[in-house]
């Protein structure tokens, strides 16, 4: 018999853009996915109408493509809603959610008597009580109810795949709401029917859902499925200790790819931080995906330094070969192909930083050096070698000019750099020079556009 096919899921709502802790859970279920030949699906959880946006699901589905995990399928809650609806009546034939009828603040006023009285603020379930009478005086004043599903009150326990074997007594929570006055959905029902539905296997989160677990384990077992592996990582927050935001729009997916971070670099920084894996750039998603262990991953909140990340970005770049990048120089309108991107990858920051170095390959320009290195530079001419190049022809060169010239060092390099590129530092000449050809070089050395 085959091993049941993994199943991952992404549940963001599109109610703000994503930031990198939200990519943290995005690449780890799709890295998982992959590396079990599973389905990695992208659930958008849009059942609040008011807030949910279709601009922010377009924007969630372009980050993750612009991230190298598009899902294998999506789907949307609020094209589900009579599904969730039929849920919910097997649940009140079954006894398990029963009608509620207090405001919040009713509600409110009641946690406060029982903090007062050194109580847990836990619903006392003081609905259960009411009489077909109170019902229908509820009706009468045109009260809705909410409605609650009835925990059983036993000891729930899981083996979570990051924090090891958990339990919860659920006589200690409340009684969620599943449904809202007015007939919408809370998370919890809609988040567990789909799970069900969509054969979800493994359920990986950040740890702010570990106090839904026990719910949903009971709310699994009353809609008799199958209760997935569940594991909840440890949050990203700045490096102030302040936790991310979608709606304070901090570290946004968006925002890292206009500041021109690698999606690699997003990625192995995302997945890597605040785990016992240093923080290095990787070659490949799959060669993140073997990297993932969610038992090496910190029971701590992880600090996201920035910083970091664009160290990490201009390594990244530093070690991409040219068939990762083939297609992004040519839609940059960046020519030389392998030999160019082999030259310059190693002096790049940002990939934008090709284009400058390809105009200052390509484009006309004039010799930049200062007047006085004139003479010097009419010398380098002379002996500049004939076509064709290779990359030989750049020692060659040196070896000839230093002999001519009698200078060294710095004297030597500095003037033939200045007049090629204009700029101190940069790629191995070496390497720029086949690129430029004879006749460019040879009009820079004599201060001409070239």
């Amino acid at each position: 018999m085959p091993a049941p096919l993994s199943v991952f899921r992404f549940a963001p709502s599109p109610t703000g853009l994503l930031h990198v802790g939200n990519a943290r859970t995005a690449l780890l279920n799709a890295l998982l996915a992959r590396r079990a030949g599973g389905i990695f699906i992208l659930r958008f959880d849009d059942t609040d109408a008011a807030r949910s946006r279709d601009s922010f699901a377009a924007a969630i589905a372009d980050d993750l493509d612009w991230l190298g995990i598009p899902p294998d399928r999506v789907e949307r809650q609020s094209s589900r809603l009579p599904i969730y609806a039929a849920a919910a009546e097997r649940l009140k034939a079954a006894g398990r959610l029963y009608p509620a009828y207090e405001t919040e603040a009713e509600l409110d006023l009641k946690r406060g008597l029982q903090r007062a009285r050194g109580l847990p603020p836990v619903y006392d379930r003081a609905a259960l009580s009411l009489t077909e009478a109170d019902h229908a005086r509820f009706a009468t004043e045109g009260r809705a109810p909410h409605w609650r599903f009835k925990l059983a009150h036993r000891t729930v326990a899981w083996d979570d795949g990051v924090r090891g074997r958990q339990q919860v007594d659920t006589a200690s929570l409340s009684d969620p709401v599943l449904v809202r006055e007015d007939g919408s959905f809370l998370y919890t029902l809609p988040s567990v029917v789909d799970d069900l539905d969509f054969g979800v296997t493994d359920v990986v989160r950040g740890e702010d859902h570990v106090t839904n677990t026990a719910v949903q384990i009971e709310l699994i077992a009353a809609l008799g499925g199958g209760v997935p592996r569940f594991a909840h990582h440890n949050l990203l927050t700045l490096p102030s200790g302040e936790g991310l935001s979608k709606r304070l729009g901090h570290l946004s997916l968006k925002a890292l790819r206009e500041a021109g971070e690698e999606p690699l670099a997003v990625a192995a920084a995302a997945v890597l931080v605040g785990t016992s894996e240093a923080l290095a750039p990787v070659e490949s998603l799959a060669a993140l995906a073997d990297r993932v262990d969610l038992s090496r991953i910190s029971r701590a909140p992880a600090r996201f330094d920035p910083a970091d990340l664009s160290t990490l970005t201009a390594r990244t770049l530093h070690m991409l070969p040219f068939e990762a990048v083939a297609r992004r120089l040519e839609d940059a309108g960046i020519g030389g192909g392998a030999v160019f991107w082999h030259a310059v990858r190693g002096n790049l920051g940002r990939f934008i930083d090709a284009k400058d170095w390809w105009e200052i390959i390509d484009t006309p320009r004039v010799g930049m050096a200062p007047p006085e290195e004139a003479d010097f530079l009419a010398a380098a001419a002379v002996v500049l070698p004939p076509e064709p190049w290779s990359a030989e022809t750049y020692g060659a060169w040196i070896a000839a000019v230093k002999d001519r010239s009698g200078r060294t060092g710095k004297g030597l390099f500095r003037p033939l750099r200045l007049a090629l590129t204009g700029q101190e530092k940069g790629p191995e000449l070496a390497a720029l020079l086949p690129l430029m050809g004879r006749r460019r070089v040879l009009a820079r050395l004599h201060g001409e556009t070239g």
